[in-house]
């Protein structure tokens, strides 16, 4: 990866940072039009980032930002990228810190914080739509041109145990709502995929 690329990367990430409020889910919009339209990953790895990133400790726009600039530029791209994205959040909470009582008893703040709520749990369902259509087909889900072929009947089984499972027991730790779902993928894509 060129100088250039990897700046571009940090820069990218600085301003995923800066200008999402709503914390990581509300991230991937942003993350997924810049990552994909530069070029830095696919659809399919955009998923795979984001099933890795929810599993593994940490916070999610960290993960994902660590592991995209990590398939981009090694160790240094993993640490760089990492950095941008948290540094927007650690020099606005830094400033939120110091005038905390004046930002609590604004009503201009209070009244900008009230309106973009509604946008966050726009931005949000959307993002789940988009990721159960990713999820739940075997290719780009294309409306206009659908067919029960793109449906991942497989995907929606799993999906389904999952939840039935976390009802049933709802003090399950998640990890092993994560290990049995990671357990019937390989079952039902590894030993029994070409079924």
């Amino acid at each position: 990866m060129t100088i250039a690329n990897l700046l571009l990367m940090m820069w990218t990430f600085f301003k995923i940072g800066l200008f999402t409020i709503g914390g990581g889910y509300a991230m991937i919009p942003m993350i997924e039009e810049q990552a994909i339209s530069q070029g830095w990953i696919t659809e399919l790895q955009l998923l795979d980032f984001l099933a890795v990133s929810e599993s593994t400790p940490g916070p999610f726009a960290v993960n994902m930002a660590t592991f995209i600039g990590f398939s981009q530029g090694g160790i240094i791209g993993a640490i760089l990228t990492t950095i941008s994205v948290i540094t927007p959040s650690f020099i606005i909470i830094l400033i939120v810190a110091k005038f905390l009582k004046s930002f609590s008893d604004n009503k201009t703040v209070q009244g900008v914080l009230s309106g973009i709520k509604p946008i966050v749990v726009g931005l949000l369902f959307g993002v789940v739509l988009s990721l159960i259509f990713r999820g739940m087909t075997t290719d780009a889900f294309d409306i206009k041109n659908f067919s029960f072929q793109q449906i991942d009947f497989k995907a929606i089984l799993i999906f389904s145990i999952i939840l039935l499972i976390s009802k049933l027991f709802k003090k399950l730790n998640p990890i092993f709502l994560i290990i049995i779902s990671g357990a019937l993928g390989y079952l039902l894509y590894g030993l029994l995929g070409a079924i």
